[in-house]
């Protein structure tokens, strides 16, 4: 998968994700117009199905709001890399079918907001296209990776039934 970075610093909270007033509703759809609309004003009409959070360390932390990720999913981010993710938003995230990867925090400060980046999961790196280097995510734990296969917690159980 390949898109372009958008970057965000520290602790972006799940109320800078998608914002408590928009919480009415459950439909990820209604949600994905409204996402980081606090954060930085018009984003989610800017993001292109394929692009990639890149994010400081803490990310999503606050509440523990499943739309944070679900929001960002359907928006069309195929991942977010961070240096570490709050634990709550670490499991919503693929129990929403959200990728996330942990990077090294220098690698996350190497990239640049708009680097083209590529997530290559079978050899567990992302490239930086634009300035032509490489990266190691942190592995996911196998039963992550077949909650992300599913396409979320809740794809995953209905086909084991």
């Amino acid at each position: 998968m390949m898109g372009k970075a958008w970057k965000f610093g520290d602790n972006i909270d799940t109320d800078l994700i998608i914002a408590a007033r928009y919480l009415n509703t459950s439909d990820g759809k209604e949600l994905a117009k409204k996402v980081f609309e606090d954060a930085r004003a018009g984003l989610a009409s800017e993001i292109q199905k394929g692009d990639i959070i890149v994010a400081g360390e803490n990310f999503g932390c606050g509440s523990s709001r499943e739309h944070a990720p679900l929001a960002i999913r359907e928006a069309g981010v195929a991942a977010v890399l961070a240096p570490y993710f709050a634990r709550i938003f670490y499991r919503n995230a693929f129990n929403t079918g959200l990728l996330i990867l942990e990077l090294e925090p220098r690698d996350i400060t190497s990239i640049n907001e708009g680097d083209e980046l590529e997530i290559d999961l079978d050899s567990k790196c992302v490239i930086n296209k634009t300035q032509n280097t490489q990266y190691s995510f942190k592995e996911i734990p196998p039963f992550m990776q077949e909650l992300l296969k599913s396409g979320g917690l809740m794809a995953y159980a209905k086909a084991k039934l």
